[in-house]
Protein backbone atom coordinates (compact mmCIF):
# COMPACT_ATOMS: atom_id res chain seq x y z
CA UNK A 1 0.00 0.00 0.00
CA UNK A 2 2.88 2.35 0.76
CA UNK A 3 4.69 1.57 -2.50
CA UNK A 4 2.23 3.47 -4.72
CA UNK A 5 2.95 6.98 -3.29
CA UNK A 6 6.66 6.21 -3.44
CA UNK A 7 6.34 5.13 -7.09
CA UNK A 8 4.42 8.30 -8.00
CA UNK A 9 6.99 10.51 -6.27
CA UNK A 10 9.80 8.72 -8.11
CA UNK A 11 8.15 9.30 -11.51
CA UNK A 12 7.58 12.99 -10.70
CA UNK A 13 11.20 13.45 -9.65
CA UNK A 14 12.50 11.69 -12.76
CA UNK A 15 10.38 13.90 -15.01
CA UNK A 16 11.48 17.05 -13.24
CA UNK A 17 15.15 16.13 -13.48
CA UNK A 18 15.21 14.81 -17.04
CA UNK A 19 16.36 17.23 -19.70
CA UNK A 20 14.52 17.56 -22.99
CA UNK A 21 13.56 19.75 -25.89
CA UNK A 22 10.73 22.29 -25.64
CA UNK A 23 7.28 20.87 -26.38
CA UNK A 24 6.13 21.68 -29.93
CA UNK A 25 2.98 23.79 -30.07
CA UNK A 26 0.97 25.12 -32.98
CA UNK A 27 0.82 28.76 -33.99
CA UNK A 28 -2.44 30.55 -33.14
CA UNK A 29 -5.24 29.81 -35.60
CA UNK A 30 -4.86 32.00 -38.71
CA UNK A 31 -5.99 32.19 -42.32
CA UNK A 32 -4.09 32.05 -45.61
CA UNK A 33 -5.59 32.63 -49.03
CA UNK A 34 -5.33 30.16 -51.90
CA UNK A 35 -4.53 31.04 -55.52
CA UNK A 36 -6.84 29.04 -57.78
CA UNK A 37 -7.64 31.24 -60.79
CA UNK A 38 -6.22 33.94 -63.04
CA UNK A 39 -8.68 36.31 -61.40
CA UNK A 40 -6.77 35.85 -58.14
CA UNK A 41 -3.59 36.95 -59.94
CA UNK A 42 -5.40 40.12 -61.00
CA UNK A 43 -6.64 40.71 -57.44
CA UNK A 44 -3.04 40.57 -56.19
CA UNK A 45 -1.83 42.83 -59.04
CA UNK A 46 -4.53 45.40 -58.23
CA UNK A 47 -3.67 45.31 -54.53
CA UNK A 48 0.05 45.72 -55.25
CA UNK A 49 -0.61 48.59 -57.66
CA UNK A 50 -2.56 50.31 -54.90
CA UNK A 51 0.24 49.78 -52.38
CA UNK A 52 2.84 51.01 -54.88
CA UNK A 53 0.75 54.09 -55.61
CA UNK A 54 0.49 54.87 -51.88
CA UNK A 55 4.24 54.43 -51.47
CA UNK A 56 4.94 56.77 -54.39
CA UNK A 57 2.78 59.40 -52.69
CA UNK A 58 4.45 58.89 -49.30
CA UNK A 59 7.99 59.08 -50.74
CA UNK A 60 7.11 62.12 -52.89
CA UNK A 61 7.67 60.17 -56.14
CA UNK A 62 4.17 60.49 -57.55
CA UNK A 63 5.52 62.11 -60.74
CA UNK A 64 8.31 59.55 -61.19
CA UNK A 65 8.04 56.94 -63.91
CA UNK A 66 8.16 53.24 -63.09
CA UNK A 67 9.27 50.21 -65.04
CA UNK A 68 8.11 46.66 -64.24
CA UNK A 69 11.12 44.39 -64.52
CA UNK A 70 10.60 40.71 -65.17
CA UNK A 71 12.93 38.48 -63.16
CA UNK A 72 13.20 34.73 -62.78
CA UNK A 73 14.35 34.03 -59.23
CA UNK A 74 17.18 36.59 -59.41
CA UNK A 75 16.39 40.29 -59.07
CA UNK A 76 19.70 41.35 -60.59
CA UNK A 77 19.27 39.42 -63.81
CA UNK A 78 16.45 39.36 -66.39
CA UNK A 79 14.79 36.17 -67.56
CA UNK A 80 16.28 34.23 -70.41
CA UNK A 81 14.16 33.81 -73.58
CA UNK A 82 11.34 31.29 -73.10
CA UNK A 83 12.21 30.96 -69.42
CA UNK A 84 9.30 32.76 -67.80
CA UNK A 85 6.47 30.89 -66.14
CA UNK A 86 2.80 31.36 -67.00
CA UNK A 87 2.29 33.34 -63.79
CA UNK A 88 5.41 35.45 -64.32
CA UNK A 89 4.33 36.59 -67.77
CA UNK A 90 0.66 37.11 -66.92
CA UNK A 91 1.35 38.86 -63.62
CA UNK A 92 3.62 41.42 -65.28
CA UNK A 93 0.90 42.30 -67.77
CA UNK A 94 -1.73 42.51 -65.03
CA UNK A 95 0.47 44.67 -62.82
CA UNK A 96 1.26 47.08 -65.67
CA UNK A 97 -2.44 47.33 -66.51
CA UNK A 98 -3.35 48.18 -62.91
CA UNK A 99 -0.49 50.67 -62.55
CA UNK A 100 -1.73 52.49 -65.65
CA UNK A 101 -5.29 52.39 -64.28
CA UNK A 102 -4.02 54.14 -61.13
CA UNK A 103 -2.53 56.87 -63.32
CA UNK A 104 1.06 55.96 -62.49
CA UNK A 105 3.49 56.92 -65.31
CA UNK A 106 4.67 53.50 -66.51
CA UNK A 107 7.40 53.00 -69.10
CA UNK A 108 7.80 50.05 -71.46
CA UNK A 109 11.58 50.46 -71.34
CA UNK A 110 13.91 51.11 -68.44
CA UNK A 111 15.37 54.61 -68.17
CA UNK A 112 18.00 55.89 -65.76
CA UNK A 113 15.48 57.98 -63.83
CA UNK A 114 12.83 55.24 -63.65
CA UNK A 115 11.89 53.40 -60.49
CA UNK A 116 12.20 49.64 -61.00
CA UNK A 117 9.41 47.38 -59.84
CA UNK A 118 10.80 43.87 -59.40
CA UNK A 119 9.02 40.69 -58.44
CA UNK A 120 9.89 37.05 -58.09
CA UNK A 121 8.12 33.84 -57.14
CA UNK A 122 9.42 31.14 -54.83
CA UNK A 123 7.71 27.75 -54.77
CA UNK A 124 7.67 26.02 -51.38
CA UNK A 125 7.10 22.27 -51.35
CA UNK A 126 6.22 20.43 -48.13
CA UNK A 127 6.85 16.68 -48.08
CA UNK A 128 4.82 15.99 -44.95
CA UNK A 129 1.05 15.68 -44.99
CA UNK A 130 -0.43 18.67 -43.25
CA UNK A 131 -3.85 18.31 -41.63
CA UNK A 132 -5.73 21.37 -40.50
CA UNK A 133 -6.86 20.73 -36.93
CA UNK A 134 -10.26 21.56 -35.48
CA UNK A 135 -10.65 25.11 -34.30
CA UNK A 136 -10.90 25.40 -30.50
CA UNK A 137 -14.42 24.62 -29.28
CA UNK A 138 -15.60 22.78 -32.40
CA UNK A 139 -15.41 19.30 -30.90
CA UNK A 140 -17.04 20.54 -27.70
CA UNK A 141 -19.86 22.15 -29.69
CA UNK A 142 -20.45 18.98 -31.70
CA UNK A 143 -20.45 16.80 -28.59
CA UNK A 144 -22.86 19.14 -26.79
CA UNK A 145 -25.17 19.19 -29.81
CA UNK A 146 -25.27 15.39 -29.90
CA UNK A 147 -26.19 15.26 -26.22
CA UNK A 148 -28.87 17.94 -26.50
CA UNK A 149 -30.46 16.51 -29.66
CA UNK A 150 -30.45 12.84 -28.75
CA UNK A 151 -34.25 12.90 -28.14
CA UNK A 152 -35.12 15.12 -31.13
CA UNK A 153 -37.24 13.88 -34.08
CA UNK A 154 -35.44 11.66 -36.58
CA UNK A 155 -35.78 14.15 -39.48
CA UNK A 156 -34.22 16.93 -37.44
CA UNK A 157 -31.41 14.64 -36.34
CA UNK A 158 -30.58 13.82 -39.96
CA UNK A 159 -30.46 17.52 -40.88
CA UNK A 160 -28.37 18.36 -37.83
CA UNK A 161 -25.99 15.50 -38.55
CA UNK A 162 -25.42 16.90 -42.05
CA UNK A 163 -24.66 20.36 -40.66
CA UNK A 164 -22.24 18.95 -38.10
CA UNK A 165 -20.56 16.84 -40.79
CA UNK A 166 -20.05 19.95 -42.93
CA UNK A 167 -18.63 21.75 -39.90
CA UNK A 168 -16.21 18.92 -39.19
CA UNK A 169 -15.22 18.65 -42.85
CA UNK A 170 -14.49 22.38 -43.02
CA UNK A 171 -12.23 22.14 -40.00
CA UNK A 172 -10.47 18.84 -40.69
CA UNK A 173 -9.09 19.02 -44.22
CA UNK A 174 -5.79 18.00 -45.74
CA UNK A 175 -3.86 20.85 -47.32
CA UNK A 176 -1.81 20.43 -50.46
CA UNK A 177 1.97 20.28 -50.53
CA UNK A 178 2.66 23.58 -52.30
CA UNK A 179 2.79 27.23 -51.32
CA UNK A 180 4.17 30.24 -53.16
CA UNK A 181 5.91 33.36 -51.89
CA UNK A 182 5.54 36.37 -54.20
CA UNK A 183 7.96 39.17 -53.37
CA UNK A 184 7.57 42.60 -54.97
CA UNK A 185 10.12 45.40 -54.61
CA UNK A 186 10.30 49.03 -55.67
CA UNK A 187 13.95 50.05 -56.21
CA UNK A 188 15.47 53.44 -56.93
CA UNK A 189 19.24 54.01 -57.16
CA UNK A 190 19.89 50.59 -55.62
CA UNK A 191 17.70 51.42 -52.60
CA UNK A 192 14.44 49.70 -51.64
CA UNK A 193 11.56 52.15 -51.47
CA UNK A 194 8.98 49.42 -50.97
CA UNK A 195 9.00 45.66 -50.49
CA UNK A 196 6.18 43.20 -49.90
CA UNK A 197 6.05 39.40 -49.63
CA UNK A 198 2.70 37.64 -50.07
CA UNK A 199 2.20 33.95 -49.28
CA UNK A 200 -0.52 31.76 -50.78
CA UNK A 201 -1.57 28.16 -50.96
CA UNK A 202 -1.88 26.68 -54.46
CA UNK A 203 -3.31 23.44 -55.80
CA UNK A 204 -0.66 20.76 -56.14
CA UNK A 205 -1.41 20.17 -59.81
CA UNK A 206 -1.08 23.89 -60.59
CA UNK A 207 2.49 24.35 -59.37
CA UNK A 208 3.85 24.39 -62.93
CA UNK A 209 2.10 27.75 -63.50
CA UNK A 210 4.65 29.29 -61.14
CA UNK A 211 7.79 27.36 -62.10
CA UNK A 212 10.19 29.13 -64.41
CA UNK A 213 11.25 27.05 -67.39
CA UNK A 214 14.93 26.12 -67.31
CA UNK A 215 17.04 27.24 -70.23
CA UNK A 216 17.57 24.82 -73.07
CA UNK A 217 20.50 22.53 -72.31
CA UNK A 218 22.39 19.94 -74.29
CA UNK A 219 23.19 16.44 -73.14
CA UNK A 220 26.81 15.45 -73.67
CA UNK A 221 27.50 11.74 -74.12
CA UNK A 222 30.97 10.79 -72.84
CA UNK A 223 31.33 7.81 -75.17
CA UNK A 224 32.83 6.73 -78.50
CA UNK A 225 31.21 8.49 -81.49
CA UNK A 226 28.67 6.24 -83.23
CA UNK A 227 29.20 5.06 -86.82
CA UNK A 228 28.28 7.54 -89.52
CA UNK A 229 25.37 5.38 -90.57
CA UNK A 230 23.74 5.96 -87.18
CA UNK A 231 24.48 9.68 -86.94
CA UNK A 232 21.01 10.61 -88.13
CA UNK A 233 19.44 8.81 -85.17
CA UNK A 234 21.10 11.07 -82.57
CA UNK A 235 18.56 13.61 -81.16
CA UNK A 236 19.22 17.22 -82.08
CA UNK A 237 19.61 18.28 -78.42
CA UNK A 238 22.33 15.74 -77.69
CA UNK A 239 26.01 15.99 -78.58
CA UNK A 240 28.40 13.05 -78.74
CA UNK A 241 32.08 13.56 -78.03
Amino acid sequence: MHLLPLFICTIVLLNSCAGGIPDPIDFPQSEQQKMQASHHWDVLAKDLANRINNELIITDNIESTVFVKQTCGNESKPCEPHQTSSFNEAFRDLLITNLVDFGIPTRNQLKDDSIEIQYKVQIVHHNAKRIRAFEPGVLTAISAAIVVLRNAPAEFLILTAGVMADLANANLTQNGHYEIIITTSMVSQNKYLFRASDIYYINDKDFYHYRDVAGQTKTIQLSTPPPKSRASSVPANETDI
